[in-house]
Formats: structure tokens, C-alpha cells, sequence
């Protein structure tokens, strides 16, 4: 087929200005792999609902925030403690629900401020889903049932019982109160979720059930996808599969409608395989007959459903399963989330861009690299300098919500860092001079008042006076025997009467926390070491609380009516 020179890329257009033309959209192009510092497997990819990111969870509870347009790392968080399996943006757009693998449900601001955690299911939650209105939430869990929660109140309503095994997927008719729910014993059912009764029961896959979900344009159609190799796509109106999509070698993982064109549906296999099909061209291979769609037979009760081959295949586009996919709110591109580790971005390919179709991810890196257009060495080069690259965009990133470790203090100085290296500590609102501390025996210029000579003490009465006391003098500060002096209590020069022993020599303080004896006095070298590593530590500044993300809001203009 001939393709259009390069020129023609001015009259590339959004895929919304051209809803006669679905092939257009077919992002059969590789943009960007993204991937973490420390690579997790990516269980679920999701657009912000303004297109501006992209967020990624991780099988190791972990949030991930991708640029939109250069596609590069932008922050990073703990969001779960264990595995996050499901996660959904509300319709308008206010709110992030999320669940992972111990059943517990998070609810998120746009901000990311986790405001609600809820004990939804004991067993993994597999996938949830929003109500039209976003006032309920339904969740699927392995312990084969549905819950329909309350989500302002964050409580459960009912309990949707019908499955005989794991419920693996749901999804919320996008304009009706139906709900449709996969589970592991093949069986695709769909709910009235007002009084929780199953309506009906859709056969047809012989394998556990990966994903269902509603077209989102129109209402009528119900895509499902299974461990048999094949995706169905049912018609609400006549409740039968009326396309039977093949083309898959190993089972299929995930799937998502595109969300400005009706009949383009992508779907993701276990072997890391993308394909693209259009509802309306059957695609058949040459030494294939062709099906007819049911309701172009003469009984569509009884006509077979059509098969429907890939428009577009990308057999390589990941090296392990895929597991989530995403279209950004456009439709320009499509987000995948793999078993491999890494989230990659999909795009249309350019007017006159004929190596697109034969790369490393169409026909495989050996036989890319053979047709030059794979260079192994350069792509180990680019991987390891992009995971720099990573490293670095991650060590600008806020890691977590906690607040900075408190680092120790100089005893006696409040707020005052201790000191690290060889350099001395900065003293608020002195400067960097390397100022002197002054020994601990010394006091400046602060005189002790002269003894009197006519009337000089008696220190025989004072010790018979301690001695017969029954009350014990006050400890001496420090770990110093009894009877001993602390050093630096005493001026120098001053004569000690006979009898009182002589306090040791006061120690050389230096700059390094510690002291030519030993550490300092009060602060052992366990305490010191550990200041030392503590003061190594980068820190970081914690996020914004809720008020404080509020007022920020609404200083921009958002979030002033209440509703």
C-alpha cells in the first residue's frame, strides 16, 4: 500500500475531526518506554482525565506520574503496601479510587492526598468501577462476590452473589444502572444493581474471563475478553456476541475501547502482544472465507457471530504479558502497562513513515536488525542512559508523604544541626566564620567574687554538715563517681582546700561532634556516629496537606462552588 510523502503531516488532525476514518487512529507507531529506577511489574496504566500524565501502579504498591508530552518521570510515590490491582478515575474527574491485593480500597484527591482507606473485600480485589453518577462504586473480588458501596459515606450496600469462582473483572454501564461482571468460571453476567438480582448470563468463552467493559460512546456494546484466545463483543440489544475477534496465539490479558471512535477496540495478550481491530472490516486472511455480521443474515437469533482478524498487529510490543491499556483522552495514543516492567506509549503513524512497520516490535529485534532499523548495542546504550536519566528525575521526585527524619542536635542548641565533616557548625545569624567555641572550663570574662580574708570558710563544718545530713546532695551532671568534680565547674587558678580531689582536665571540644577524649559530654559515640550517617541522609520536604492542596486549588479558580 502506498503511503502519503512526509508534507502530508500538516493535515494530520485529531482523531475527533475524522469519525468516518477509524484506521487513521490505529496507533501502530512506538513513541516511549518508560520505566522505573526499581522496575516492578505494571498492573494498571491510567490517563489523568485532562490528558497532562499518565499514572501507573506497580505490583509493588507504588504510584508513578509520566509526563504527557515528553513522556519522562515525573514523581513517585508509596501509595499501597501491597500490589495494586484496580484503579479508576471518577466521571467528573475529582476523585481516584484504588485497590490492591490485601482488599483495601484508597480513595485519592487529584493531588494524590489519600483522604479515605477502606476495608472492602479480605481476598484481592481484581477490578472496580464508578456509577455514572459517582455517587456508588462496585468492586469484584476473589472471593467471588460484588460489593456496590456508598462512596461518600464509604459504606457497603449490597453484596452481588452468583459466581462459582474467582470474579476477575466489572463495569458500570457508562448512562444505565447495569452492571456486568467476568469471573473464572467463564461465565459473563450482568446486574441490576438496585436490587443486586443477576439479569442474565452470557456463554460463549471457554476459559476464565480477563476483562469486560461497556463501549463507552454509544451503551450497546460489551466487549469481553479470556483466557481462550478470543475477545467477544456482545449487543446489549439482542444479548448475544455478534463479533468473534481471533488473531491472539496465547491467551488475552486485557482490552479497551477507543474513546472517540466506536468500532476500533485494542486489545493485549500474555505474550506481549498488540492488536488492533476495526468491528466494521472483517479482515479476513486470503485463504479465509469471510463472515457475514448477524444482523446482515436473514435470522440473527441464529447466525454465528462474524470473526473478526486484526487491522493492525504489533507482536512484539511487549516481552511478557500485558496487562492494563489506556487511551488518552484524545485518542492519539495508547498507554500499555506489562509484566515486563515497562509502560510504553503507542501513536499513529507519521505520513511517509515506512520503518515503523518493520521494527524491533513488528517483525523482532533480529530480523529488525537485520533490516537496520534495531541497533542492539545502541539501544543497551540508550536503556542504560535513560534509566540515569530515570534515576535522577526520581532523586528530584518527592518519594513519600512522610515527614523528614529529625536529625540530632548539639546539646544545649535547640534546632542547631550537628555538625558533619571537619567544618564547623553555622550558627544562626552569625555567618560561616569559622568561629571559636570556647572550652568548656572557660567562662569568659565572668569573675568570681573574692574570698574574704578575715572570714575565710571552714570546709571541715560543711563536709561534717553533709555527712550528718540525711537527705543526699544532688547528683553530679554526667557519669562521675561521688566526691569527684565534673571538669570546668571550677575558674582557673582556684586552690582546692585539702582532702577534695582534683576534677580532671577539661577536654578539647572539635568541630567533628566529638571530643580528643571521647564524644561529647552527655552525647555518647554510638549517638555521634549515628548523627553523622543521619546527616548523609538527603531529606525530603513533605507534600502539601489537604487545606493547604485546597487553598491552592482554589486560588486558580477551581473547587469555589460548592456542590
Amino acid at each position: 500500500m502506498e503511503r502519503p510523502s512526509p508534507s502530508y503531516i500538516v493535515d494530520m488532525l485529531p482523531p475527533a475531526a475524522n469519525l468516518d476514518n477509524p484506521a487513521e487512529s490505529v496507533p501502530a507507531k512506538h513513541l516511549h518506554s518508560s520505566l522505573n529506577k526499581i522496575k516492578h511489574p505494571v498492573n494498571v496504566v491510567r490517563w489523568t482525565p485532562e490528558g497532562r500524565r499518565l499514572l501507573t501502579a506497580s505490583s509493588s504498591g507504588e504510584f508513578t506520574l509520566w509526563n504527557g508530552m515528553g513522556f519522562n518521570f515525573e514523581t513517585i510515590m508509596q501509595a499501597h503496601d501491597a500490589a495494586i490491582r484496580a484503579a479508576s478515575y471518577s466521571h467528573n474527574d475529582d476523585w481516584l479510587l484504588s485497590a490492591d491485593q490485601d482488599g483495601v480500597v484508597k480513595y485519592w484527591q487529584p493531588n494524590f492526598n489519600n483522604v479515605k482507606v477502606l476495608q472492602a473485600h479480605n481476598d484481592p480485589i481484581r477490578d472496580l468501577a464508578y456509577a455514572p453518577t459517582d455517587s456508588k462504586f462496585v468492586t469484584a473480588s476473589d472471593d467471588s462476590t460484588l460489593k456496590i458501596f456508598d462512596f461518600a459515606a464509604g459504606i457497603e450496600e449490597s453484596v452481588l452473589t452468583g459466581h462459582n469462582w474467582d470474579a476477575k473483572s466489572v463495569d458500570w454501564h457508562p448512562t444505565k444502572g447495569l452492571l456486568v461482571s467476568g469471573s473464572k468460571d467463564h461465565l459473563v453476567k450482568l446486574w441490576d444493581p438496585r436490587t443486586g438480582r443477576c439479569l442474565t448470563t452470557l456463554r460463549g468463552h471457554k476459559n476464565t474471563i480477563a476483562k469486560t467493559i461497556f463501549d463507552p460512546l454509544r451503551g450497546n456494546m460489551l466487549a469481553t475478553c479470556a483466557r481462550d484466545q478470543t475477545a467477544r463483543v456482545f449487543d446489549l440489544r439482542m444479548m448475544r456476541d455478534v463479533c468473534l475477534l481471533k488473531g491472539h496465539e496465547k491467551d488475552v490479558s486485557t482490552l479497551a475501547w477507543h474513546p472517540v471512535h466506536a468500532s476500533l477496540l485494542s486489545t493485549g495478550g500474555s505474550d506481549g502482544s498488540l492488536f488492533h481491530y476495526l468491528l466494521d472490516e472483517a479482515n479476513a486472511p486470503p485463504d479465509t472465507v469471510p463472515s457475514i455480521a448477524p444482523w446482515d443474515s436473514p435470522d440473527p437469533s441464529l447466525a454465528p457471530a462474524q470473526t473478526i482478524y486484526p487491522a493492525h498487529r504489533v507482536p512484539f510490543a511487549h516481552e511478557f504479558a500485558i496487562w492494563s491499556l489506556d487511551w488518552h483522552p484524545i485518542g492519539h495514543i495508547l498507554a500499555s502497562g506489562s509484566n515486563d516492567r515497562i509502560t510504553r506509549f503507542w501513536t499513529r503513524a507519521r505520513p511517509g513513515d515506512k520503518e515503523c512497520f518493520i521494527d524491533r516490535f513488528h517483525i523482532g529485534d533480529a530480523a529488525a536488525e537485520s533490516q537496520g532499523t534495531y541497533d542492539r548495542r545502541g539501544m543497551q546504550r540508550q536503556r542504560r542512559e535513560q534509566e540515569e536519566q530515570e534515576v535522577e528525575d526520581e532523586a528530584e521526585g518527592l518519594v513519600d508523604q512522610q515527614m523528614p527524619h529529625k536529625q540530632p542536635t548539639l546539646p544545649g542548641i535547640p534546632g542547631l544541626p550537628m555538625p558533619s565533616g571537619g567544618a564547623p557548625p553555622l550558627l544562626p545569624g552569625v555567618g560561616s566564620g569559622n568561629i571559636p567555641i570556647p572550652p568548656p572550663g572557660s567562662l569568659g570574662d565572668f569573675k568570681f567574687p573574692p574570698l574574704d580574708p578575715a572570714n575565710p570558710p571552714d570546709f571541715s563544718k560543711l563536709a561534717a554538715l553533709m555527712g550528718s545530713s540525711s537527705v543526699p546532695p544532688p547528683p553530679l551532671p554526667g557519669n562521675f563517681p561521688q566526691g569527684i568534680l565534673p571538669p570546668g565547674l571550677l575558674p582557673p587558678g582556684f586552690q582546692l582546700p585539702p582532702g577534695f580531689p582534683a576534677p580532671p582536665p577539661p577536654p578539647s571540644l572539635s568541630f567533628n561532634g566529638a571530643t580528643n577524649g571521647g564524644a561529647l559530654p552527655g552525647l555518647g559515640a554510638d549517638a555521634a556516629a549515628a548523627a553523622n550517617d543521619a546527616a548523609s541522609i538527603r531529606k525530603r520536604a513533605p507534600l502539601p496537606s489537604q487545606q493547604e492542596s485546597l487553598a491552592m486549588e482554589q486560588r486558580q479558580g477551581k473547587y469555589r462552588i460548592a456542590r
